[in-house]
């Protein structure tokens, strides 16, 4: 997205709040990863020691902010401000409780609002056909365009007993 939208965004319902979670503990991070991304085979930052973890959420160009509902969780987003003046949207989901009660555009929206009120130039996202399957079709309804296709083989580590979803489809 190389500019911030114009329309204007989209409200989250009048019980829903996204707070910035600054000094984010591991153990959080790790519940709000592990619950939105245990669907899609989210499992790269599940291999990462604590410390390493810790020192990410201590990192000043990292923020995680956390959508609430009804005084609970309902999902989270992490931004990454990187020395170029892009912001990667680095991780981005709802819970499954949330999943099916129309936030997700609004907090998307609250994401990429969020991006472009800091420095920023440009603001990129990355998906995968393991992802919910409305990502991609969110992403560019938000502003979002393809810049790439990469076909990737990840060896993911059976131990951690996630589904891994099923190979695509040929064609």
């Amino acid at each position: 997205m190389e500019h911030p939208p114009e329309d204007p965004p989209p409200a989250l319902p009048g019980d829903a709040a996204v707070v910035r979670v600054p000094g984010c503990s591991v153990a959080f991070y790790r519940y709000l990863y592990d619950t939105v991304g245990r669907d899609y085979c989210w499992w790269l930052r599940r291999t990462v020691p604590d410390a390493k973890i810790a020192a990410i959420l201590r990192d000043p160009s990292v923020s995680i902010h956390v959508l609430y509902r009804g005084g609970e969780p309902a999902g989270f987003y992490e931004l990454e401000r990187r020395w170029d003046g892009t912001t990667n949207l680095s991780y981005f989901g709802l819970m499954p409780h949330a999943i099916g009660h129309h936030m997700g555009r609004a907090f998307l929206r609250h994401a990429i609002d969020t991006a472009w009120d800091g420095p920023c130039n440009l603001m990129t996202v990355n998906t995968c056909t393991a992802d919910h399957p409305r990502a991609l079709p969110n992403y560019i309804a938000a502003g979002f365009r393809v810049v790439r296709r990469v076909r990737e083989e990840w060896p993911v580590p059976t131990n951690l007993g996630l589904r891994l979803p099923p190979p695509p489809r040929a064609g």
